[in-house]
């Protein structure tokens, strides 16, 4: 099932998405559940925002891919390496993203996005999925060179719009071998598969939840393939995740002057 949050007519709705149409929800479904109305309305007649705002927190997992750890110099953790991001990182699919103008080398990084759906603490891996609500597309755009300069990733990671989530939630994806993509301006960059990550996302969110209570709408980006590299003004990302859909972000450079 994929669930949206889109905006009708200046209000902020959730619905269930099959083919181009959508059915409008009663309320939040990660809080009241997924109770359908008699609504239904074209996916063209309606503006797809970030189909979750976390109220609390956004937890970025670094170098979870060989290749893609080996490709920027760095060692291969041995346990999960952790990064926050504030929930003012969040954007929504097809909004532009303004480039700080503190960085010259703005990387993008498509990822696979859990959506936590209900409290959790000290989850053992074999429960991991009755606290995941459903999945998502991500996009851990990342001042590289900051990054390079800073032993701390809080500003790297963390500026606004640095996290492009969409178009919608997966409810119904088996994680564990889905194949994660990316194009810039229509050339593909990025070709990988969650069975080469190397921690799985079970593990990931059993390990998190030792260290973080997990609350309902917390998203994880679980890590990108190889492939990453810069992004200049006006161009195109798309990331695709197979399961879930397409995911499109324009980027654009402060106006000097």
């Amino acid at each position: 099932m994929r669930i949206a949050r889109f905006v009708h007519r200046e209000e902020f709705h959730y619905g269930v998405v099959q083919d181009d149409t959508i059915t409008v929800l009663a309320n939040d479904p990660l809080y009241a559940g997924i109770v359908p109305t008699n609504e239904t309305l074209k996916l063209d007649d309606v503006r797809l925002v970030t189909p979750v705002l976390p109220r609390s927190k956004v937890i970025g997992v670094g170098r979870n891919w060989q290749a893609h750890a080996e490709e920027l110099g760095n060692e291969v953790p041995s346990t999960p390496l952790l990064f926050f991001k504030p929930n003012t990182s969040v954007v929504g699919p097809d909004e532009p993203v303004l480039l700080p103008d503190w960085t010259e080398e703005v990387s993008y990084e498509a990822e696979l996005a859990v959506v936590i759906g209900r409290i959790a603490k000290d989850v053992p891996v074999e429960r991991v999925d009755e606290v995941i609500f459903g999945y998502t597309v991500g996009n851990d755009l990342t001042a590289r060179d900051v990054q390079r300069a800073e032993d701390q990733w809080a500003r790297a990671k963390g500026f606004d719009g640095s996290c492009p989530l969409g178009p919608w939630i997966e409810t119904e994806l088996e994680p564990d071998d889905v194949q994660i993509r990316s194009w810039v301006d229509g050339e593909l960059r990025q070709d990988g598969n969650t069975a080469d990550m190397i921690f799985d996302v079970r593990t990931l969110v059993s390990y998190i939840s030792e260290a973080f209570t997990l609350l309902p709408g917390d998203v994880i980006l679980t890590g990108t393939p190889a492939g990453v590299g810069a992004v200049e003004d006006g161009q195109i990302v798309e990331c695709e995740i197979d399961g879930i859909g397409t995911l499109s972000t324009t980027v654009r450079r402060p106006t000097v002057g």
